[in-house]
């Protein structure tokens, strides 16, 4: 009878754990397609306000005085700010769902990718950039370029008062490679190292840190995407390491 008793405790627990896989699959679908909606039907409405705000600073501008200016270009600001969110939010749609196959992909061209990506603000901030040797992995090009494109561009946006410094690296162990993004910034409490991937989470106020709260987030569902994990080794003040894992297929 004890036999059966445990087989049958066995069985409820992979069914349950079966439901819980099944829903969460069912959450991250509508969540894509909610975010893929979203992005889409905003990007019109946005460039229409745009297009109207722009004409009237055009026609009016003799006539506005220095409050009127203000609110033109506050006005213009917020829908910048909602044009990247919705282009961040259809860029998180698509992680998983574009269709390629995983290919032979240079990490080193897929970095070159991201800093050409990243030429204006690496100069802006006089970022520094460098990297070890990377290996040659199977993954989706596009997107490993994305991974690399966001994390950088996070290394450089949470510098302090010193040039941005940044370098990636990788190596092997066991069966996957570890890929190390090291930076010099202003560092994360570790109280929040889960936090910051969680989608719309920021640990900054948009003033102090432009951006959306959908970057790591995207990193994220790219690495999951691929079978690896991501996690941030930090401490305030003494720059942040970001690591993710993937596979050797």
């Amino acid at each position: 009878m004890r036999a059966i008793d445990m087989e049958c405790e066995d069985k409820s627990v992979h069914l349950v754990s079966l439901r819980d896989i099944t829903e969460r699959v069912r959450v991250e679908k509508e969540l894509r397609q909610f975010a893929y909606v979203t992005s889409h039907n905003l990007q019109e409405p946005l460039r229409t306000v745009a297009s109207y705000v722009q004409l009237l600073a055009q026609r009016y501008r003799d006539m506005l005085d220095a409050d009127g200016d203000n609110s033109i270009e506050y006005a213009m600001d917020e829908i910048n700010n909602m044009q990247d969110l919705a282009n961040d939010l259809m860029i998180y749609s698509r992680v998983g769902t574009n269709g390629r196959e995983f290919m032979t992909v240079s990490c080193k061209d897929a970095l070159d990718r991201a800093l050409d990506s990243l030429r204006i603000m690496i100069e802006e901030n006089e970022a520094v950039v460098t990297h070890s040797h990377l290996p040659t992995v199977i993954a989706d090009n596009s997107q490993l370029a994305q991974l690399f494109q966001d994390l950088i561009s996070n290394a450089i946006k949470f510098h302090n008062e010193e040039p941005p410094r940044v370098h990636v690296s990788a190596s092997q162990k066991g069966d996957e490679w570890i890929f190390s993004i090291r930076d010099n910034g202003i560092g994360i409490d570790p109280e929040y190292a889960d936090r910051i991937f969680v989608i719309f989470q920021r640990l900054h106020s948009r003033e102090e840190f432009p951006g959306t709260g959908i970057g790591l987030a995207i990193c994220e569902r790219i690495v999951d995407y691929h079978g690896g994990k991501i996690w941030v080794e930090s401490q305030p003040g003494a720059g942040a390491t970001f690591c993710f894992t993937l596979p050797i297929r």
